[in-house]
């Protein structure tokens, strides 16, 4: 079974609902697919760590054997060809990588490299597994290493929970394409439910059934219980705004391995999200 982790926004507590749900039972593995910062580590604290290359096949143009056709210029939907001073000039930040230009080419002027954009590392953290994308910087995009993320993840065994990028976004898109179930997480202010209602559209799109954990609790939740209520959405958890949860974090430390208190509710919200999930997907166990 594989569970992820949403927010509208960076800074909700996606991560840490993340690594305290994985680190509560062994063989878990826990994918971090926010590849632009991923800060999942930073808690986990992996060790025996193996790093893997991402790369993405890349056009270039031999010019002796270009004719200024422009066929591969006029097939490229995202405008990363052009033909300037008699040579197609290629733009690497947005090629995406499709191979089509390659196709379309009359004389074979095309060919392509292999060029790195950023790596997987793998390691263990006591006895869970964890897995991370980092995306090189100056990289317009995510998706071919969170995609090599998900293809990884998809050979583990047991239970998996995948720590989303933030926001709505294509690389949101690949990192849940293979959820058996989406966990939203949100804070219960007017920015909150804003944030929670794009994702709650997103995994509404893709077929996906989802439940929501209110973090930063502080009483007065009416905001999201309204929405949730409104949507058909099951709350299975609140994690407060709590002055000691913060430090721990801000120590980079595993709140269900420090602290007896935080281990029992975050035990709480497994098992309120496995009756949610028990409820809509048969073979529900994670």
């Amino acid at each position: 079974m594989t569970l992820a982790v949403l927010s509208g926004k960076g800074g909700t507590g996606k991560t840490l609902l993340s690594v305290n749900l994985a680190a509560l039972r062994s063989d878990t593995l826990y994918v971090d697919c926010d590849v632009e910062a991923p800060n999942g580590r930073l808690f986990l604290k992996p060790t025996g760590i193996t790093v893997s290359h991402v790369q993405v096949k890349m056009p270039t143009i031999n010019p002796e054997a270009c004719i200024g056709c422009r066929s591969c210029v006029a097939f490229c939907q995202f405008n990363a060809l052009a033909y300037v001073g008699k040579k197609v000039k290629v733009f690497e930040d947005i090629c995406h990588s499709c191979g089509g230009c390659s196709l379309v080419c009359p004389t074979k002027a095309i060919t392509e490299y292999e060029r790195t954009i950023g790596t997987l590392e793998a390691g263990i953290s006591e006895d869970i597994f964890v897995m991370t994308g980092s995306m090189n910087i100056g990289e317009a995009s995510g998706v071919p290493i969170i995609e090599s993320l998900i293809k990884e993840a998809s050979r583990h065994q047991g239970p998996v929970v995948v720590d989303c990028p933030p926001g709505s976004a294509c690389v949101v898109m690949e990192s849940i394409k293979g959820a058996d179930h989406c966990l939203l997480v949100a804070e219960p202010t007017i920015f909150g439910r804003h944030n929670v209602s794009m994702v709650h559209e997103l995994v509404k799109k893709m077929g996906k059934s989802s439940s929501l954990v209110i973090n930063k609790s502080y009483g007065d939740d009416t905001l999201l219980t309204d929405y949730c209520t409104e949507n058909q959405i099951p709350i299975v958890g609140r994690i407060p705004y709590d002055e000691e949860l913060a430090f721990m974090g801000s120590k980079g430390e595993v709140a269900v391995r420090k602290d007896a208190r935080f281990k029992k509710l975050f035990e709480q919200i497994h098992q309120n999200l496995e009756e949610v999930m028990h409820e809509k997907i048969t073979d529900s166990k994670w």
